[in-house]
């Protein structure tokens, strides 16, 4: 049988359903969404203030944050207010360019967040295994470069997703169990062979994500064979300290990644519903967290807030 004509067959519109099989929840689920939505913009708006505002937080570990903070911004601005308007007000259309729009963005803040982790894993690297070069390594110049890498990897691998998906046939539903619209989730909707989609989506996860955790680990194994070496239990601790914060972010982004990366191709045997509800939670979760984690586990932080509070007290 021919593959239909995509300009005759394809949707204009999408529905977006939420969490199937929990619609009658779903006003109650938006409340802590709500809450953790208002929570991360408040969180990471106040940390990107905190940093552009303290001359002393004008160091690369900072601007990674800052960074990160910008990307955790965008990958939850750009699905959870969708998400609430759903669970308050019912299942909602979407245009096919405004779906693929909210699609390039999702992917966009996902591996703009793995890539940043990554360069603040390095930055970890740079400061306890080669600290006497850290001032001239980690130069403004060089985290522009690795900032501008960061960008020109991330849009040059998501980009293809887009065209992808305009060349399918969408002629059977229009409807998208989730709340937001993903690569793969759109893509199964089509009337046509979804291979090409399928295996893209695996070969960009492996060489950006997947990579990217594999080079933090072994960044870390480096670290620690540094820290060992040291001479005393004191320094020590204080080494693995600096490094506290940056792996509660690693574990808090890649452990819901990967759980999601592997149920969304293997785990068909999780009930749908659980398998969204967590999807919506890994885009929001890490972004509430992120400035909580190094709030409380970064000194120079606690010590900055603590001043422009004090300051505005008086």
């Amino acid at each position: 049988m021919a593959t239909p004509n995509s300009t005759t067959f394809s949707h204009l519109t999408f529905i977006l359903v939420g969490i199937p099989g929990l619609e009658a929840w779903h006003p109650w689920i938006s409340i802590p969404f709500a809450l953790m939505y208002t929570a991360a913009v408040l969180g990471n708006c106040g940390l990107l203030l905190l940093i552009a505002t303290q001359r002393r937080l004008h160091e690369p570990m900072f601007i990674f944050l800052s960074m990160l903070a910008v990307a955790d911004l965008l990958l939850s601005t750009c699905t959870v207010p969708n998400t609430l308007a759903i669970f308050w007000f019912g299942p909602k259309d979407i245009s096919f360019n405004s779906c693929l729009t909210q699609m390039f963005f999702l992917h966009f803040g996902i591996t703009v967040d793995s890539a940043v982790l990554l360069a603040m894993g390095f930055d970890r690297y740079v400061a306890v295994c080669d600290p006497l070069r850290y001032t001239t390594v980690l130069t403004n110049a060089n985290i522009g470069k690795i900032a501008t890498v960061v960008v020109f990897r991330t849009f040059c691998v998501i980009v293809p997703a887009v065209f992808l998906l305009k060349r399918l046939p969408f002629c059977a539903s229009n409807i998208i169990p989730h709340s937001y619209c993903d690569h793969i989730g759109v893509a199964r909707l089509a009337c046509a062979d979804i291979s090409i989609d399928i295996w893209y989506g695996l070969a960009v996860s492996i060489t950006t994500t997947i990579l990217d955790f594999l080079l933090i680990s072994v960044s870390y194994v480096l670290i620690l064979w540094a820290v060992f070496k040291l001479p005393t239990k004191d320094a020590r601790c204080k080494t693995l300290s600096t490094c506290g914060s940056h792996i509660c972010i690693i574990l808090l982004f890649y452990v819901p990644a990967f759980f999601n990366f592997l149920t969304n191709r293997f785990g068909h045997n999780i009930p749908k519903h659980i398998h969204k509800l967590l999807a919506n939670l890994y885009v929001l979760v890490p972004s509430v967290l992120n400035p909580v984690v190094y709030g409380m586990k970064t000194k120079q932080l606690r010590e900055q807030m603590v001043c422009v509070l004090s300051r505005k007290g008086r």
